[in-house]
Order: C-alpha cells, then structure tokens, then sequence
C-alpha cells in the first residue's frame, strides 16, 4: 500500500518537474529553434525551402552506391550548417518501394524562404575525380581548338568522397613557380592509400584533376606520392585559388546532384499551420478528457492524469532527441493520444466486467489490466509496425508522421501499463474506504 502510493507520487513529482522543464525552456528566450532544447519545427511550420534533388549514381559501383549518398548527405550538410542555418534537415531517399533505381536528396532550410538564396546555400559544390591518361590515348589528350579531350581520361575511383581538406598555397613545390598560387588537396586515410597505389602503378603516366567533369590540371606521375597530399596548379590567382579551397572544404560531392523541384513556405502560412495543428491538439485532448471524466468517473479522472503525464513525457521527448516536428508529425501525435486513450477504455471495461462478478477493487484493478493485457500489447504491436513500415518505405513527409506516430506508441503503452495502473492500484485498493465506495458507486458495477 505504502509503495504503491510512494510510486504514484514518485510519477507525478518527476511529470511536473519534466512539465517545469517544457515551460522554462519553451518561453520567449527559447524560440522555436533555437536554444539547445528549444522545439525543433519543420519549414512546413516555421516557414523555409525545401530543394529536392537528384543524385546520379549511374558512374557508382552497386556496392559503393550506400557509402557514396551517405557521403553525398554529410557533404551538404557541412555546407549547409557553414552558413549558419538554423536546424537544417538533409534527408536521403533511396530507391524507392519498387526499386526503381531513383535517389533523391531532400534538403529542408527553415527560416530561408527565398529559393534563390537557397539554392546559392547549396551552390555549385564540385565534384572532384582523378583520372589517368587512357593507354594509347597519350597524344590525343589535347583538342584541335586546344582545350582538353576529357574522353581521353579514364575513372580511377579517387573522387572528392576520400578528400579530408584543401588550402591556399605559394608555390609548394610540383614545379609551381615561388609566388604561383597552388591548391593543397589533402585525403583521408582511405584515399592516401588509393591515391599512393595510383601513383605507384602509373609511374610516367599523365593524371589530370577533373571539377564539375571539366579539366582544372593535368600532370604526370614522376614517382609513388606517399602521405596523402596532392598539388592543384594552374591560371589561378590568388583569389580564385582560396575559392576553389573553400569549395573543397565545403566538400566536394562524390556523385553529381541536379535540382529537381524547389518549394517555398512563406512564415505566415507556417505559423497558420502550427496555429491550426495546437488547436486541432489541445480540442481534441479536451473532448477525450470530458469523455473519460463523464463515462467513468475515477478510473476517468486517473486515465486522464495519466494522458497529461503521457503528453509531458513526449513534449520532454521532442525536446531531447530532439525530433524535428512537422505538421505530419503533430497529426501522428494527436493519434497516439487517441490509441492511449483506447488502452484506458479496454482497462477500464476490463476492471468493470470484475467489479460487477464480486472480486475487491483491489483483485479486480490487478485482474482487468491482466485481461486487458494481451489486447493492448496487439494493438500496439500492429501499430509500431506499420511505423516501421512507413518510416522505412516514406518519403520525408511520411517519415516525420511515422517517427512521432511510433515513439507514442510505445510511450502510451508505458503510461496506460504502468501509470494508470499504480495511480488505481494506489486509490483504489481499499474497497471498505471512501475512495473505494466511490469507484464502486462510479459505474464500474453493473
């Protein structure tokens, strides 16, 4: 008895210290989005850009093509947050369900509503490749006009996937000139050691550097180039040296992209959105809660505790993953209120069908959330797979509803199973008192 009632306030003292924490860190200082545990809405509620793009693959081996977009995504993502906005998402879509081969990058910038800044935020971020010289080909590399036949080049595999950083320079070496500006490419681990077997294999071969397919430098291996370091010369000054290392920096892409659609959501019509969606919430929890009260009295009034302490749970969650909140995933949360409504009822109708065979509040309590068990652990069961599903299969949309959709899920299955369980078990254990004469006065006996 003492336990079960050293639970119960245990649970509403951590609720309200977790609803302390929502209130404190959702005031004007933390405006949605920024701060560390401010929430974190989607541009379809802040307002922004979303640019979908394409990435072309087709040059990928098919046992490389996972490595190269997950490659593709933390490139855009360096160049995106270089530019200081706020909470940007880049998302990945790969194939699709019918494996068609499609790949998409879906880069979301809340706060940036015009299209044209927000394409230059992406930019023309290069692709970078070396190629070799292909065997017989060594005089056909220059074209009669006297630009470079880049047909006479063949992949080596060595792209801007394996590059760790690029700098100015004056003149390091490779035959540049003191005052000459050089770029310094420097590689990762992987790409020092693919970049020194290339050297060593291709002694006295020519090497020509390709940006964006075009031809920014050729030049002939003259020995094995241990240490991952390589030197970009050419016609550049010193300022367009410093622009090509700041666009390496930025990364280049190991596969090529191309802007498919773009789609602008002005901060109005997202603050509508959130309005609307706040709304839709807090009616609704009202409606259920009145049900709740008016059709079962206590267990109502417990059930409806514990639906607060279930929305205090997830708002606590939102805010510490964090979860980027869409006006999809507010829908997939309203929903899961309904579903731990939905455990409540089956308790409850379980507990009555108890009451009214004879048993103590206390038998009945423990016997209908038994009986109630099996139905509730189905349901939910069903539900977090077809979030598995949807946020597997989606696109960026589908997925935000899935995430929230399931992480309630499993929060309202810990709240009706052992919230609302230890707050009856710990009101509603003596029978022969007060509080135990009410529930059986509340309709629970039939």
């Amino acid at each position: 008895m003492f336990a079960l009632r050293y639970s119960a306030v245990l649970i509403l003292v951590a609720a309200a210290a977790l609803g302390f924490f929502i209130y404190k860190t959702s005031t004007p200082t933390y405006q949605a989005n920024q701060g560390r545990f401010a929430f974190k809405l989607g541009l379809d509620l802040s307002g922004g850009t979303e640019l979908v793009y394409d990435a072309d693959v087709s040059k990928v081996p098919a046992a490389n093509v996972d490595d190269s977009l997950t490659a593709l995504q933390a490139v855009i993502e360096r160049r995106v947050n270089a530019f200081g906005v706020s909470e940007p998402v880049v998302q990945l879509e790969q194939g699709g369900a019918l494996g068609n081969g499609v790949h998409r990058l879906i880069v979301d910038l809340p706060g940036v509503t015009d299209v044209n800044q927000a394409i230059q935020l992406i930019g023309q971020t290069p692709t970078l490749e070396f190629k070799l010289v292909k065997q017989g080909m060594e005089a056909s590399t220059t074209n009669p006009d006297g630009t470079v036949n880049t047909t006479a080049f063949t992949d080596t595999g060595l792209t801007g996937e394996y590059l760790s950083s690029a700098s100015l320079q004056f003149g390091n070496g490779s035959g540049a000139l003191a005052s000459e500006p050089v770029v310094q490419v420097n590689f990762n681990q992987q790409g020092a050691k693919l970049f020194a077997q290339i050297t060593d294999a291709n002694v006295g071969r020519e090497m020509g550097i390709f940006l964006d397919g075009q031809v920014i430098s050729v030049a002939t291996i003259q020995e094995k180039i241990d240490g991952g370091t390589a030197v970009i010369s050419g016609n550049f000054t010193a300022d367009t040296a410093k622009s090509l290392a700041t666009n390496l920096n930025l990364g280049a892409l190991p596969v090529p992209i191309t802007l498919d659609s773009t789609n602008s959501i002005g901060p109005t019509l997202g603050a509508e959105a959130l309005h609307a969606g706040l709304i839709a919430g807090v009616l609704g929890f009202v409606v259920l809660s009145l049900f709740m009260i008016l059709w079962y009295r206590l267990p109502g009034i417990v059930a409806v505790v514990s639906l607060i302490i279930y929305s205090v749970l997830m708002l606590s969650l939102f805010k510490l993953i964090p979860v980027v909140l869409t006006a999809a995933g507010m829908a997939g949360f309203i929903l899961s209120v309904g579903l731990a409504v939905d455990a409540n009822i089956l308790i409850a109708e379980r507990v009555k069908e108890e009451l009214a065979a004879g048993k103590s509040a206390e038998a009945a309590i423990r016997e209908g959330f038994k009986r109630a068990w099996n139905a509730i652990r189905d349901s939910n069961i069903a539900h977090i797979i077809a979030a598995v599903i949807l946020f597997w299969l989606g696109t960026s949309i589908i997925r935000g509803f899935a995430l929230v959709f399931g992480l309630g899920v499993i929060v309202s299955l810990f709240s009706a199973i052992t919230i609302s369980r230890t707050f009856l078990l710990a009101i509603g254990i003596n029978a022969d008192g007060k509080v135990g004469r009410f529930l059986l006065r509340s309709g629970l006996r039939s």
